[in-house]
């Protein structure tokens, strides 16, 4: 019996207004090209339970969370996701495509909320295990910039709605990562025309999949 190769992970970081939903259909369409099967999903979300769960951390301004709180939410959607939807998926040797992942949570928890980074990573080792992106797009925008464009899109959530300070943080963190992870996180100037911007996540994306041929 012949088993399938596994799949690989991709995610999509950014903060908010930088472009990522846009650029998803980008990478798909890339990776679909090459006649690979994808599965594209969400966090937080991407399951029954998630999807509640993000309801609950965007949107319910009502409720007081505390950023324990918001960290301890956002990695119980995420345990549900690898157990339902991502693991399945890369077993099966479909590939996966995640709008934000345990980046994110280093970035918006870590760096805007100022949560421990070492504490974050202990949850990230609990639920994850030895899970990691393949490759992650980290689409990166000026403060200025992604607001106007978040303010374009749609009602601001309670994360789109913090101040200018949370938002420094935030970028500079993913910045940080990506810094320390080059060879995983590959930074996409998304201040550039949208023409220009897709023409970068088309070549990182076929770089990548050079490297998948050549294993």
């Amino acid at each position: 019996m012949t088993h399938s190769p596994r799949g690989r992970f991709i995610t999509v970081e950014g903060q908010d207004g930088a472009g990522k939903t846009t650029n998803l259909s980008v990478i798909r369409d890339t990776l679909e090209q090459s006649s690979i099967q994808v599965v594209q999903t969400r966090e937080p979300g991407g399951t029954p339970c998630g999807e509640a769960l993000r309801e609950l951390v965007l949107n319910r301004r009502d409720l007081d969370i505390a950023p324990t709180t918001e960290l301890l939410t956002i990695f119980a959607a995420r345990a549900q996701h690898i157990l339902q939807v991502i693991e399945p998926a890369l077993k099966s040797g479909r590939w996966v495509l995640c709008d934000r992942f345990t980046d994110a949570t280093y970035a918006y928890q870590g760096g805007g909320r100022g949560i421990s980074l070492d504490t974050i990573a202990v949850l990230e080792a609990m639920v994850q295990g030895t899970l990691q992106p393949d490759l992650t797009l980290l689409f990166d925008v000026d403060i200025d910039t992604g607001d106007a464009r978040a303010r374009q899109r749609s009602e601001a959530d309670r994360f789109e709605s913090e101040q200018h300070a949370f938002k420094r943080a935030v970028r500079a963190q993913y910045l940080a990562l990506a810094q320390r992870n080059p060879q995983r996180i590959k930074v996409i100037d998304a201040a550039q025309p949208l023409e220009q911007v897709v023409h970068a996540v088309r070549s990182q994306v076929k770089a990548f999949l050079g490297t998948v041929v050549d294993e």
